[in-house]
Parts: structure tokens; C-alpha cells; sequence
């Protein structure tokens, strides 16, 4: 009698996902104990779907607790036969409905998420008026703004620059220097629109510029001020931090990626 057994020949593949989120319910992106993130919530996803723990999975960086975004990437490896938009549609029926898988795509396996990224943008939302609809979306400023203040100040962020002053994280970890490509303020309805792009970004990086530019607009500091902060040591940015709710992650640029141009807001308010 001749005994048969199947031998498992589906090899480890590599998926490029596409995620979009609402952060307000998560303490951020990057998996922690005791805490509900969006990275668990997609593993949890995967080991319904595919019925395993072997995977892998890798996003292009971390957000902060309520920061959200609109095209976080990450890379999946996992053991599977299913084509890619097939994976995509069965991991959003088991995820809550402030996360959601955009597009699925199928990868080299040299492909890493973080480690081939060449720049990312942040989006931040401020609000000139109360909203009943957008508040965990904005930052709504009482104070009337001095926009082209602002738009004057923000080139000054511009090119490589040490952001010691911008982020709550220990200088001795690692490097606080980052090149900004771009800082963009624009006016759209009775939002403030503000979009940085860098190299990379520091822990509240986006969220102390903002602050940092919120005052400009207000008139209480200025680009000297500004300039200041970048040269050397202050604590005052991190006194500024602007609230998470208004802040995005808006694209993660890769080789051969076309840059955003237009402004797009989340809503129209």
C-alpha cells in the first residue's frame, strides 16, 4: 500500500500595499502591546485571511497616536496562491472600516518599504472655522492667520537643515538632519493647507514646523525666530506642537515616482 503526501510548494511571495486609515482610535502605525495600532489590525487581518503566522509584514514608516493617513505603503511576505486584488478584497472585510487597503501589488523580494522610500509628504489641515463635521481632521485655529507671513517663513525650512529643534527624539539615536524639498501653504475654502515633503521625517517633526509656523501666522514669531531654532538648541517648538487630528500622511515617494502637485484637501469645509 502506497502512502501519498502533499508537499507544500508555494513559496514566500512579496506584496506592496497601499493603506489608507483614519488614526483617531490608534495609538499610530507601528505595532505595540496593550495597544490598538493600525499595523495590528492589518496582522490580525492577515492571519485570518491567509490562516497563519509566518508573514511579515513591513510599513515605510511610523505615525504618530491619531495621525492619519492617505497612502501609507508597506510589504507584505507571506506564503500565498491568491492573485493580488484577490488578497486586497479579503483583507478589507476583515478590517474595521478606518482601515483600508487601497491596492494590492505583487513585488520583488528586494523591495523594502522603509529602506528604498527617497522621500515622504505630510499633509496638515488647519481650519479657520468650527466644523460639525471635520474636527478629527483639522486644527481649527480661533485667531485669524497671516497666511502670506507664513508662505514668507516656510522657505526657510527649505534644503538640508538640522531639525534638533523640530522632534522629540534623543539626538544621540541618530542624525536630526533632513532635506525639505518642499513646503507649500495654500488656502483652499476655509481651510489652511500645508504640505512639507523631506527626504525623511523625525518623531513630530511635521507637527512642531506647523506649530512653529501657526505662531508666525499669529505674529508672535518671525523668520529670525524661525532661523534661530535651526541653528541652535530650543525647546520652544516642542511647546508648540500642533495636535495630531489635523496631520496626514500623504505619499511616500519611490524611485521613479512622479511628485504631487496640486493641494488636495480631505474635505471641503
Amino acid at each position: 500500500m502506497f502512502k501519498s503526501s502533499i508537499v507544500n510548494t508555494v513559496s514566500m511571495s512579496r506584496y506592496k500595499l497601499f493603506i489608507e486609515y483614519e488614526g483617531t482610535r490608534y495609538s499610530g502605525w507601528q505595532i505595540q502591546k496593550n495597544a490598538r495600532t493600525v499595523q495590528g489590525e492589518i496582522m490580525s487581518a492577515v492571519k485570518t485571511v491567509f490562516k497563519r503566522e509566518d508573514f511579515e509584514l513591513y510599513g515605510s514608516g511610523r505615525t504618530d497616536a491619531g495621525v492619519h493617513a492617505l497612502e501609507q505603503v508597506a510589504h507584505l511576505d507571506v506564503q500565498s496562491m491568491l492573485a493580488p486584488h484577490i488578497i486586497r478584497m479579503k483583507l478589507n472585510d476583515e478590517l474595521p472600516a478606518d482601515i483600508n487597503i487601497l491596492n494590492v501589488e505583487k513585488t520583488s523580494k528586494n523591495f523594502h518599504a522603509r529602506h528604498d522610500a527617497v522621500a515622504r509628504s505630510y499633509l496638515y489641515q488647519i481650519s479657520k472655522r468650527r466644523t460639525a463635521f471635520g474636527k478629527r481632521f483639522v486644527w481649527w485655529i480661533k485667531d485669524e492667520l497671516d497666511v502670506t507671513a507664513m508662505q514668507h517663513v516656510a522657505q526657510v525650512f527649505i534644503g538640508m537643515k538640522n531639525f534638533r529643534s523640530f522632534t522629540a527624539d534623543e539626538e544621540d539615536h541618530k542624525s536630526t538632519k533632513a532635506l525639505v524639498d518642499e513646503l507649500l501653504i495654500q488656502e483652499v475654502g476655509s481651510l489652511i493647507l500645508i504640505r512639507i515633503t523631506s527626504s525623511h521625517f523625525l518623531w513630530k517633526m511635521v507637527r512642531q514646523i506647523v506649530g512653529v509656523l501657526v505662531e508666525v501666522g499669529r505674529g508672535k514669531l518671525t523668520a529670525i525666530d524661525v532661523e534661530r531654532f535651526l541653528k541652535l538648541q530650543s525647546d520652544e517648538p516642542a511647546k508648540l506642537t500642533a495636535p495630531p487630528s489635523g496631520l496626514f500622511l500623504e505619499k511616500v515617494y519611490y524611485k521613479g515616482d512622479q511628485q504631487l502637485t496640486e493641494i488636495i484637501p480631505t474635505m471641503k469645509i
